[in-house]
């Protein structure tokens, strides 16, 4: 019986396995390149949004219209919103899939990709009208902030749809988008580590804007109460700078850059974590900003909770429901 399996078990690995091991690369490198992609997006937007934080406490933004305030307040909340949810897919693969290969993760993590360039896109239209509508005028900030965006869609969006293959546009089939792939421990480590990559540089340039904004004439100006909860704000931050790094480190002293199963369960705990104190941090600023602007503490108080809402809902509330569907499935 041993020998005659041999031959069969021989059989079904050239047979079929070569196939299967082509899918898995395959899915693999769409993972990492979908990844990779987040990354550009959210370095793209880190300028914007310590722009759009930072310029409330300038002197020049006083002197705008009050319609260009609370439409700079608008810009925030979009950009906030995109970046949110580029940032999503490291949580929806750590939660759903426990950092394992699958077509739903692939999906996705391209599907929030595709929406986020909207907010993106709108909250570049409005500081591109604020910024030069001061010195072109109501029209000619108008004309450039749709200039831009116009640009930007028929790139990010007309370009690609006019492109699109057949093979691209066909649906899958519910059973491939809920298929798991065995994963290499590798692959989970450097996908951990990608993924706290992907939400670094928003941490990066918000920990900026924040150790900045301490030391600005506007921000003398803040009532203690505001002083004190941007502090809050600023060691928010600060740990989720620290919970990011900290997965490199652990590899590097704990292993020696060995890949091992406790790195991955440690790269993915940290990311969670981190992703846990972020919302904290945007959240304690967003409501000092709308205060400034708004004075009012009624609406400062609804926006912040609003995004902790998002964010927390995106990020935790939707990945865990998620989870629960697929483990309800087996």
């Amino acid at each position: 019986m041993e020998q005659l399996g041999k031959p069969q078990a021989a059989a079904s690995w050239h047979g079929i396995r070569p196939s299967l091991k082509d899918s898995m690369a395959r899915l693999k490198d769409k993972i990492k390149i979908a990844l990779d992609e987040s990354r550009m997006l959210v370095l793209g937007t880190q300028i914007l949004l310590g722009f759009q934080f930072r310029v409330v406490f300038e002197p020049a933004f006083d002197r705008l219209p009050a319609s260009s305030q609370y439409l700079k307040m608008a810009g925030l909340v979009v950009l906030l919103i995109a970046i949110g949810l580029i940032m999503a897919p490291g949580s929806f693969h750590r939660i759903v899939r426990s950092g394992s290969d699958a077509e739903d993760v692939q999906r996705f993590t391209t599907g929030v990709m595709d929406f986020a360039l909207v907010p993106f896109t709108l909250a570049l239209m409005i500081d591109l009208y604020v910024a030069t509508g001061r010195i072109l005028g109501v029209t000619g900030g108008v004309l450039t902030g749709a200039l831009i965006g116009g640009v930007a869609v028929g790139f990010w969006y007309a370009l690609g749809l006019l492109s699109r293959s057949d093979r691209a546009m066909r649906r899958e089939t519910k059973e491939e988008t809920t298929r798991a792939q065995p994963t290499s421990l590798k692959d989970k480590i450097d996908q951990a580590l990608t993924e706290a990559r992907v939400v670094l540089p928003g941490a990066q340039a918000l920990l900026g804007f924040q150790f900045v904004t301490m030391f600005m004439d506007g921000f003398e100006k803040l009532p203690n109460s505001s002083k004190y909860l941007h502090i809050a704000s600023l060691v928010c931050m600060a740990l989720t700078m620290v919970l990011l790094m900290a997965p490199a480190a652990y590899h590097r002293i704990a292993t020696a850059g060995e890949d091992t199963r406790r790195v991955h369960q440690v790269a993915s705990g940290f990311l969670l974590a981190a992703m846990t104190t972020l919302p904290l941090g945007i959240a304690g600023d967003v409501y000092i900003v709308f205060l400034k602007v708004s004075g009012s503490a009624p609406l400062s108080v609804v926006t912040a909770i609003g995004l902790l809402i998002f964010f927390y809902g995106l990020w935790f509330g939707f990945t865990s429901y998620r989870r629960f569907k697929l483990s309800n499935k087996k």
